[in-house]
């Protein structure tokens, strides 16, 4: 809610051209937005809205410079127009400027009904002491309407300014995002071509889409991938430490998932084969089982073998030599030593 004083100066000469400057009494108080009162410049309604802690940058100072009733815009408005904003104290010292690269041109549209400075000034020094006489704050705007659009054909691939890159209108709200959280974000870009320039913003916020999805959607080779186009953007001249944190938390992330579920397949495997080695155990046993009852019928037959020759031998000793020759009989038993079977006949049989 505004609370202060304001005025404006509409040139006669030129009604393109605007001054609008406003008061604000007891700024250190002030929490919420400020809104000023509306003003008239190239054929619309302004109004100008400060945050006194910011906006999307919460330790600066943001302001931002708004068309009035937005909702009434027809399809295809659009003003183009230079602007220029001083902050300053009681005594008229300025705390902050536009001056410096010299005013803006911005591009105000239907979709786009705003824009502004999110960084203007940094709250610390708003506030030092005897920075703010008479804990008063000023704010002067100007505005130079140069080309009015009320009504026009839209295609979808209208572009706006935003910091020097040429985007889609529907593109605008999160390029400005960009800028107002990483103002310093292209101080360092080096192409000029405005095509090039579009293409690696293009690239930029595909990136930063990618990188917000969660970490476990990635594969190796995506991840792999995500730090080549971040390597290209850093080497173009975008400052992007804040998106290098990030996907750095992602690879740890996804690494500490991996592990966990290796250490998980381990396990899952170990009791695989405990299982198997149990039963590979039992089949053994089994085995041994029914080779030790093979072994015991096998005694048994062995065993009566033995005791049908030794009948033999006993009936052979009682019976004449003529009936059977002795080389034969002979001949027969040492047939049946020659099998070699063990000797049983000290082991119990079931």
């Amino acid at each position: 809610m505004f609370c202060g004083k304001a005025f404006f100066v509409e040139k006669m000469e030129d009604q393109k051209q605007t001054s609008f400057t406003f008061e604000i009494d007891n700024f250190s108080e002030k929490e919420g937005l400020i809104r000023s009162p509306n003003f008239f410049s190239g054929g619309c309604e302004w109004f100008v809205d400060l945050y006194p802690k910011g906006y999307g940058i919460e330790d600066h100072l943001s302001t931002f410079l708004c068309v009035a009733n937005p909702e009434s815009l027809l399809l295809g408005w659009k003003r183009r127009a230079i602007l220029s904003l001083v902050l300053s104290n009681e005594s008229g010292k300025r705390l902050y400027g536009t001056f410096r690269n010299g005013p803006p041109c911005k591009t105000f549209c239907a979709q786009f009904p705003a824009w502004g400075w999110a960084n203007a000034i940094p709250l610390e020094k708003l506030h030092e002491n005897g920075f703010m006489e008479k804990n008063k704050l000023i704010v002067q705007l100007k505005v130079q309407v140069l080309e009015v659009v009320d009504e026009a054909e839209v295609t979808g691939k209208e572009t706006l300014d935003v910091n020097g890159f040429q985007v889609l209108y529907c593109e605008v709200g999160q390029v400005t995002n960009i800028f107002a959280k990483h103002p310093d974000i292209a101080l360092n870009f080096i192409p000029k071509s405005q095509l090039v320039k579009t293409t690696y913003m293009h690239l930029l916020m595909g990136l930063i889409e990618k990188l917000n999805k969660p970490p476990r959607s990635f594969t190796k080779n995506e991840l792999s991938d995500t730090r080549m186009e971040l390597t290209d953007l850093t080497k173009a001249g975008f400052k992007l430490d804040w998106l290098k944190e990030k996907l750095d938390e992602i690879s740890l992330e996804l690494k500490k998932s991996n592990d966990d579920g290796s250490v998980s397949s381990y396990s899952s495997r170990a009791q695989q084969m405990e299982e198997k080695l149990q039963e590979l155990e039992k089949q053994v046993k089994n085995l041994n089982l029914e080779l030790d009852t093979e072994k015991v019928k096998s005694a048994a037959e062995v065993l009566l073998l033995e005791q049908t020759v030794s009948d033999l031998r006993d009936e052979l000793s009682m019976i004449k030599p003529r009936s059977t020759p002795k080389d034969v009989l002979e001949g027969v038993v040492l047939s049946w030593e020659v099998l070699d079977y063990p000797d049983l006949s000290n082991e119990e049989v079931e």
